[in-house]
């Protein structure tokens, strides 16, 4: 049986619902569930919602939204939760392109881990991971739970130049850098497929919730799907 998650201020126009303290699935699944029938009630002056890993944040005008109204809703919709089944999404499946310049530190963890390259490719995609949250740039999705065995650190100093589609780890994380950019997570490989892209009619490929299952492509497969 799971706590119930407390709601506390964060600012004059921010209510944070909190859950437990921790990296679950299930908590993730609360979270989200309660994001969405918020966004489906529709209250006015809410300006955003936005779940994470064991909270959700909800953003209001505070010249339009009656704040006692906002507070009462919360709370309907956190007893109610339990009573919702959680949505079944299929798997998406991306493709990636482990190893070489591609995935530079795929070495370095398999000798972390005590594996060979070609075993940590087969653990890292045999996982169906969760996307329990998005952040950091637009698109970019917090995935888990990584398998113990390859739950390698982030680097002590971080790249300054990270290829746009790179796969990495980060402890038990995982995710796809959406844009070139700093980071400090250990890259595996690099997929062709983009999670964030402007010419799409929904520009974000990921929603919190979504399970994603990495597929080992070669170079050749790679380079065809990056020109498509």
């Amino acid at each position: 049986m799971m706590s119930r998650p407390r709601i506390v201020p964060a600012g004059d126009s921010t209510l944070l619902v909190e859950f437990e303290a921790r990296i679950d699935p299930a908590v993730n699944e609360r979270a989200i569930r309660l994001a969405d029938r918020m966004r489906a009630a529709a209250i006015a002056g809410v300006r955003d919602i936005a779940p994470t890993y064991r909270s959700v944040a909800v953003f209001f005008d505070p010249l339009r939204t009656k704040y006692d109204e906002l507070l009462d809703r919360l709370e309907h919709e956190i007893d109610d939760l339990d009573g919702t089944p959680p949505a079944q999404r299929p798997p998406l499946r991306i493709p990636v392109c482990y190893g070489g310049e591609f995935g530079p530190d795929l070495d370095g963890v398999a000798a972390w881990a005590n594996m060979s390259p070609e075993q940590v490719i087969a653990v890292h995609s045999s996982e169906t991971y969760r996307v329990f949250m998005l952040g950091f740039l637009p698109g970019f999705a917090y995935m888990g739970l990584v398998d113990l065995r390859l739950a390698a650190p982030r680097h002590l100093t971080p790249r300054v130049r990270v290829p746009k589609g790179s796969v990495g780890i980060a402890g038990r994380q995982t995710g796809i850098y959406p844009a070139e950019t700093p980071g400090g997570w250990q890259l595996l490989g690099r997929t062709p497929v983009r999670p964030f892209d402007v010419r799409r009619a929904s520009p974000f490929l990921f929603t919190a919730g979504d399970a994603v299952q990495f597929v080992p492509v070669g170079r050749d497969e790679y380079e065809r799907l990056a020109y498509e």
